[in-house]
């Protein structure tokens, strides 16, 4: 089961990604643009997620995810660390959540990392 500090190890090896304490919790960003959070007592993170996907997500596995109330008019969804399967579910959950954040020149550079195989 993953926790707070395989989410901080993963998402700062993601590229050109930077941990900034902001709302008194540990944020991602990549070229300066926020894209992960490890809100309250780290137990979850918090993730772009486009709004359709993320009602989705919400509604089928909601053990695993779910949308917090202040964040619902925004596209983010959060996630149970102690839900996830293992690192590689929340290596891609990172992965594409960076995707929706980084800038075009690293989409560029870095076009498979987040993808899904065969995408």
């Amino acid at each position: 089961m993953p926790d707070a500090e395989d989410a901080r190890r993963i998402a700062l090896s993601l590229p050109d990604t930077t941990e900034k304490t902001a709302w008194s919790m540990p944020t991602f960003r990549v070229a300066g643009k926020m894209f992960a959070t490890l809100p309250e007592d780290e137990t979850s993170l918090a993730v772009r997620c486009p709004k359709e996907e993320r009602d989705e997500l919400a509604l089928a596995e909601p053990g695993k995810f779910w949308i917090a109330d202040h964040e619902a008019q925004f596209a983010w969804v959060r996630a149970r660390l102690s839900a996830l399967e293992d690192e590689d579910e929340l290596r891609d959950i990172l992965a594409d959540s960076w995707r929706q954040a980084a800038p075009p020149h690293l989409l560029d550079t870095y076009p498979d990392l987040g993808r899904p195989p065969g995408e």
